[in-house]
C-alpha cells in the first residue's frame, strides 16, 4: 500500500477528539509538509536551473494533474500573471476532466492515460517547454499518459509525487519526491500532501521568476496592476526603490503604463520613459543590469 494511502497508527480515535484538540492535530501535521519540501530543496533548485534557459528561450510552463494536485497546478499558473506579468498563454494547465473539474469532481477522468497524452499532443510542445506533472500517488494514469507524450517531444519534464519510487518521478527528467507519509485522515491527500505540493510549486515558480529577472532585490517589479490594490502597489514599490515622493512616482508610472521596472530606471538614472524602455530591452529586461549601464 502506498504511504499516502496507509492508515495512520496515530489518532485512531480522531472522531472522538474535542474540536480544539482535533484542530491542533490537523494543523500540527501540516508542519510535516514543510519539512518534506525542505528536504528536497536541492532537487527543486535543479529543476529551476534546468527550466530557466528553456523559458528564457521562449518556452511555456505546463501544469498537469488530477483532483487536488491538478487544481494546485492551475492555482500556481494563474497567479503568475498578476504577480510577475507572466503571459497566460505561457502558463498552461491540464486538469483531468477539463475546466469543469476545477469546481466539480469528474469521476474516472484521472484514470484515462490516453486523454492525458492527447491533451499534451494538442499543445504541440517544443524542447523549450517545461511540463510539471503532479500526482500525490505518483501513479495517476492521466498524468503518466501526459508524461510519456511530453517526453516524446523533448520538453523538460518535472515530476512531483508524495510516494518514494513513484512512476511519475522515476520517468520524468527530474523527479521530486515530497515524502509526506500517511495522512491524519487515511488517504486524504488534500491534507499535508496537498500542502507540500502547494509549497513546492510556489517555491519552484517563484524562484524561476526571480531567475528571469522578475524581481529586483526582493521587490515585485514586474507586477501587473490588474486592480486598484495592485495599482497602488506599483506606486509604493517605485517610491520604496527610488526614495521619491508619491506625486513624482505616479507621474512617471502613468507615462510607462505603470511598469515598475521602467519607472525605477527612469527615475534613478534620469532617463525618459522611452530611453528607459530601450535600455531595459537591451539588458534582457534585467533592471539590476540596466541600472549598472554607464551613461553615454
Amino acid at each position: 500500500m502506498l504511504n499516502t494511502e496507509t492508515p495512520s497508527s496515530s489518532h485512531t480515535d480522531l472522531d472522538l477528539y474535542p474540536t480544539e484538540e482535533l484542530l491542533h492535530v490537523l494543523i500540527d501535521d501540516q508542519f510535516n509538509a514543510i519539512r518534506a519540501v525542505s528536504q528536497v530543496a536541492a532537487r527543486i533548485a535543479t529543476a529551476v536551473d534546468a527550466a530557466a534557459p528553456r523559458i528564457l528561450a521562449g518556452g511555456r510552463l505546463v501544469y498537469v494533474g488530477a483532483g487536488t494536485s491538478g487544481r494546485l497546478g492551475v492555482l500556481d499558473g494563474v497567479e503568475l500573471l498578476p504577480t510577475f506579468s507572466w503571459p497566460n498563454e505561457r502558463a498552461l494547465s491540464l486538469l483531468a476532466g477539463g475546466k469543469q473539474a476545477m469546481f466539480v469532481a469528474v469521476e474516472g477522468a484521472e484514470d484515462d492515460a490516453g486523454q492525458g497524452a492527447s491533451e499534451i499532443r494538442e499543445l504541440a510542445l517544443t524542447a523549450n517547454d517545461v511540463v510539471l506533472l503532479i500526482a500525490a500517488s505518483g501513479a495517476t494514469p492521466y498524468v503518466l499518459g501526459a508524461l510519456q507524450a511530453a517526453r516524446a517531444t523533448g520538453a523538460l519534464t518535472i515530476g512531483f509525487a508524495n510516494n518514494p519510487d513513484a512512476p511519475v518521478t522515476s520517468a520524468a527528467d527530474i523527479g521530486i519526491t515530497l515524502d509526506t507519509g500517511n495522512e491524519v485522515i487515511s488517504g486524504s491527500t488534500r491534507l499535508k500532501a496537498g500542502t507540500s505540493q502547494k509549497v513546492a510549486l510556489n517555491s519552484f515558480s517563484t524562484a524561476l521568476m526571480v531567475r528571469l529577472h522578475k524581481v529586483y532585490g526582493n521587490l515585485m517589479v514586474d507586477v501587473k496592476p490588474t486592480n486598484v490594490k495592485l495599482l497602488r502597489r506599483t506606486v509604493s514599490l517605485t517610491m520604496h526603490a527610488t526614495g521619491r515622493d508619491e506625486t513624482h512616482c505616479r507621474r512617471v508610472l502613468e507615462e510607462c503604463d505603470f511598469h515598475v521596472k521602467t519607472a525605477i530606471l527612469a527615475i534613478l538614472r534620469h532617463l525618459s520613459v522611452a530611453n528607459a524602455t530601450t535600455r531595459l530591452a537591451e539588458c534582457g529586461d534585467d533592471l539590476r543590469r540596466a541600472l549598472q549601464v554607464q551613461q553615454k
